[in-house]
This record gives structure tokens, sequence and C-alpha cells, in this order.
């Protein structure tokens, strides 16, 4: 397991790994007592709304620098924590598995909503889909662009159909909406540095030349057209393709839309004088679990338990033949879409006692 140094401590200003941590931690402080005040009326939920986007934007922050300064890990293949021989079978059986229950699920609970039976197919096909056509036939089949394409394209016409007029409204509050925007944005540039695709950091070993290239790359399913740009003045790398814009162009709206719906019911309940619970903000503060920030979960554990230990979490989440990481793409976009809806689902409900408000 040859470990490298990423970036210099002198081309980084003398910032290290420790510095990047405490920033992350910094913002973790701030974002759960503003979270433990509003919940004790001790702050308006304005105050608090401004208080949370501050505190996610110096986790980020922190994250993104603690990602960026850590040593450049590479395992071995002896380090794989099962036989490669195992994706298969796994990504086969967790993919039907989600087409049947999305098809059974929907036929039962949803048959007169066809489009969430079709949203939980296209998944599954996402999972099995670079075993149903193995080899680099898969690399550029169409069938691989249908399912990328089709996939924020369905998620738009489920909130079209379902929420179209409570999002309106939603984003008619211009606090509520520059909150949701905010979040979508940092979240956009967690997801771009922690994959390796954004970096304001100088790499070493890199010349020191600027470039601006366009290089063919797998990312998501099959070969897309990559722009790479390097600055070394600014310092600034920056790769983008269609498929790098599709993903996290969908995840990142969908936590922000999800952000801008909680600001909302925040902001109705400081106009009617109410004190309702902040579990709702989970669903901004756990999209650190998705699957790419798998590289950064891993180099948290090298920190914490050694090297050896981090080897699992390391492969489970980079390895490109891997399809967990298609399924934690595949379920975030899933529970994102379906806590929109369901949010907006129990803020019509009259079984509580503010449901006058959230109705707004």
């Amino acid at each position: 397991m040859p470990v490298v140094s990423a970036h210099g401590s002198t081309a980084t200003g003398g910032i290290t790994q420790v510095h990047a941590l405490f920033v992350g931690l910094l913002g973790l402080v701030v974002l759960v007592g503003t979270l433990l005040a509003k919940r004790t009326g001790r702050v308006s939920p304005t105050t608090a709304i401004y208080g949370v986007f501050g505190g996610i934007a110096v986790i980020a922050i922190g994250a993104i620098f603690f990602e960026g300064l850590s040593p450049e890990l590479t395992y071995s293949a002896s380090s794989l924590p099962f036989p490669r021989a195992w994706y298969t079978p796994l990504a086969l059986l967790v993919g039907l598995s989600v087409t049947i229950a999305s098809f059974t699920i929907g036929w039962l609970r949803w048959p007169t909503r066809p489009r969430y039976t079709f949203l939980g197919i296209l998944l599954g096909l996402w999972i099995a889909y670079p075993y149903l056509i193995p080899g680099p036939a898969s690399d550029t089949h169409p069938l691989g662009y249908a399912i990328v394409l089709a996939t924020p394209v369905l998620v738009g016409y489920i909130l079209w159909q379902d929420v179209e007029m409570e999002l309106r409204t939603v984003l008619g509050d211009p606090v509520a909406r520059r909150f949701g925007l905010g979040i979508g944005l940092i979240l956009g540039l967690f997801f771009l540095t922690i994959t390796g695709y954004l970096s304001f950091l100088p790499e070493e070993g890199v010349p020191h030349e600027q470039f601006v290239v366009v290089l063919p790359a797998i990312y998501q399913l099959v070969s897309w057209p990559v722009l790479e740009m390097y600055f070394p003045h600014i310092p600034l790398f920056i790769a983008l393709s269609p498929g790098v814009i599709i993903v996290v162009g969908t995840m990142s709206t969908l936590i922000g839309l999800n952000a801008a719906l909680i600001a909302r019911q925040w902001r109705l309940e400081e106009q009617a004088g109410l004190a309702q619970g902040t579990a709702g903000s989970a669903a901004i503060v756990g999209t650190c679990t998705c699957g790419c920030c798998g590289p950064l979960a891993a180099k948290l554990v090298v920190l914490a338990a050694g090297p050896s230990i981090a080897a699992p979490v390391y492969w489970i989440f980079v390895d490109t033949a891997s399809p967990l990481s298609a399924i934690f793409v595949v379920a975030s976009i899933a529970l994102f879409t379906a806590s929109l809806l369901y949010s907006v689902h129990t803020a019509h409900q009259p079984t509580t006692s503010s449901s006058s408000i959230l109705a707004n």
C-alpha cells in the first residue's frame, strides 16, 4: 500500500490535515449548536437557517481541504475485502430485487402513479447494467446512456406532477430559495472535490503548465467525453463531462429542494409562533453518506485506525468494478426524491396542530 504526498505543505501555506479536521469540527459545532438553539427557542427559525447554512459551509470547506491534503493511498488487490467475482451476482441480485420490489410496491401501493414504478425499475437497471452487458460493449451501449439520461428526466417529471405547486410556493420565499440554492451549490462543490473532478490545491508531480484537453472516461455506467482544464497559477483543476453534470446536478438539486422545503417550514413556524422539531434537518446533514464520500471515509479511517483497517472501506467505494458505488448513488437519488415527496405530503395531513400552517 504505497502512500504518497498529495500536496506540499509549503504550497498550501502550512495548512495540514489537522487544521482541516479542526475546521470541519468547528462547522459541526456551529451546526449542532444552531439546531439546539432553534429547538429550545433561543434563536428564531430565520436566524437558525443562516446558522445551519454557515455550519454546513464550514463543514464542507474542512472536508474539502482534509481530503485534498490527505496522502494519496493506493491499495494492492490483495487487500480486497472479498473477490471481484462476487460483484456480478451481488449487482444482479440487488438490481433484480429493486426492480421486482418497485413493480410490486408500485402496483399495490400506487396503482395510479406508475411513474414511481418506472423510477424504481430504472434505478434497478442502473445497478445491474454493467453486468447485463458485460465487457467493453457496456462502455458505449445505448442502453447505458438511456438509463443515465432518463433518470433526471423521470425524477423531474415526478416532482412536476406531484409537488409542482408546493415547490413554487416554497421557492417564492426568498430566504428559503437562497438557502436551498446555497446548500445545493455547496454540496455540488463538495461532491466534485471528493470525487477528484475539482481541486483548488496544487498537485505534486503535475507539470506547471496550463492545459485544456478532452479525454474519454467512464463515469456512471458509460464513457463520456471529459473536458479537463488545469490552471497552475490559480491553482485550479476541473474536469467536467455530461455524466458528472447529470449525477452531481441531480443530487445537488434534490438536496437543495429538500433544504428549501425545510427552511420554508421553519419560516412558517416562526410566523405562527410554533416550535417544531429539527428532525427534517437530517436530510441535509446526512448527505455526506453518499457513495462518493468513500475516499474521504477511507482517509478518516486511516487517521483513526490505520491503513490496514481502511482498505476494505477504500475498495468498497473506490473500486470501479464495485457495484456498491452505484447502489449508493441510486439510493441517494431515491431517498432524496422520496424525502421531498413525503415532506410535502405530510405537510398537508390534518393529524398535527400545525397542519393548517404548513399547508401553505
